[in-house]
């Protein structure tokens, strides 16, 4: 039957920004971002959180920036013992340099007596590096370091903050920093009483 002339000819209806649907122009545009038919469906929102997340990503395999100098000098750890600690090959390091106790009954300097390894038993503990390996994890943090405590032969984890241009916060741990202990470390001059090494 013929169409008559009054009727116009259907219409395909036009999608917004003037593509047809089946269109060969649309599958020549990215589909991910410019669109603007996507915006309603969130397309902008996640192209803009992929391109943040690329930023972040590269930002964080740039060096880490220490902030601060390393908090080199001599710290006070619970009034019994004293560390002075030193920049090692870029990571932080720390000797015993006073004692509250540095000689024994004998009036000898006191050794490294409980020791696991029975040869450095008779190592002195003043100059005893007790803190290595302490490296910058963001400005004025440290981690991942190793801690040795005399007075039970035991080496512990560490990880280190400087809370004030005077204060160091250390958390000492074995397997999770959630378990272990703080101990705050004060910034003390060199003096030349007894005890220093």
């Amino acid at each position: 039957m013929p169409v008559p002339a009054s009727i116009p000819p259907r219409r395909v209806p036009e999608r917004r920004g003037g593509l047809q649907a089946g269109s060969a122009a649309r599958s020549s545009r990215p589909r991910d971002c410019a669109r603007p038919a996507d915006r309603r469906h969130g397309g902008r929102r996640l192209c803009r959180v992929a391109a943040l997340a690329v930023l972040i990503g590269w930002l964080a395999t740039l060096p880490v920036l220490a902030g601060a100098a390393p908090p080199q000098g001599v710290w006070l750890i619970d009034g019994k013992v004293a560390v002075q600690i030193f920049d090692c090959k870029d990571r932080l390091c720390g000797r015993i340099v006073w004692l509250i106790k540095p000689r024994n009954l004998q009036g000898e300097l006191d050794r490294d007596k409980k020791n696991r390894d029975p040869a450095l038993r008779q190592r002195r503990l003043c100059g005893l590096t007790i803190l290595w390996g302490l490296r910058p994890v963001g400005p004025d943090r440290w981690g991942d370091g190793w801690f040795y405590n005399p007075d039970d032969g035991n080496t512990y984890r560490i990880s280190a903050q400087l809370t004030s241009p005077d204060v160091i916060t250390a958390r000492i741990y074995v397997r999770l920093p959630l378990f272990g202990r703080t101990k705050t470390l004060r910034r003390v001059a060199h003096g030349i009483s007894a005890g220093w090494c």
